[in-house]
């Protein structure tokens, strides 16, 4: 019994397979507002002031940054938690595919946050004419932007507490 249900367990993990899949059509739509944006952006470059465009662009990194986050999160977690990606001998290898583990990929995720954040926090500026205005709403933009880096910045001290104690108990082991 306690067999069939490790490997029940075990399988389960391919749930998670379509999951993944569905990242990539999130990737492709991404993609089409992406081009959907730089067509307006070109089409419209001699109409529009300096400051738009710079919002304009910014927006663009801004995807380009979250199509990014989805592609690691979409590799790293199926090679994570489903199986791993048998990529052809010769053919092209992401340099840091197999080597993002939930750790890794979890700080990255963290550190892609707070740039997708801080690109937020800088268009809302930009957009707003007066702090008087939008000042309280800037207020809770720039505490929700430090929450997401003091999160990432303690994720990345625990993490890096949780080597060095692993590391440790591995030089104990061996004495």
């Amino acid at each position: 019994m306690e067999k069939t249900i490790e490997k029940l367990l075990f399988a389960s993990r391919w749930i998670l397979a379509p999951v993944y899949l569905g990242m990539s059509l999130a990737l492709v739509a991404l993609g089409i507002k992406f081009f959907q944006e730089l067509y307006h952006l070109v089409t419209g470059v001699a109409a529009m002031g300096e400051a738009d465009m710079v919002l304009m662009l910014l927006a663009l990194v801004d995807m380009v940054l979250v199509g990014s986050l989805i592609v690691m999160v979409m590799f790293s977690g199926y090679e994570n938690f489903v199986s791993a990606l048998d990529v052809e001998e010769g053919a092209e290898k992401l340099s840091w595919l197999g080597k993002l583990d939930a750790n890794s990929l979890k700080l990255k995720v963290a550190s892609s946050i707070v740039a997708i954040s801080s690109i937020h926090l800088l268009r809302a500026f930009m957009e707003t004419p007066t702090l008087v205005d939008k000042g309280n709403t800037l207020m809770w933009y720039v505490i929700i932007h430090l929450t997401f880096v003091v999160s990432a910045v303690m994720m990345g001290l625990l993490d890096r507490i949780t080597a060095k104690s692993h590391g440790s108990h591995d030089h104990q082991g061996e004495a």
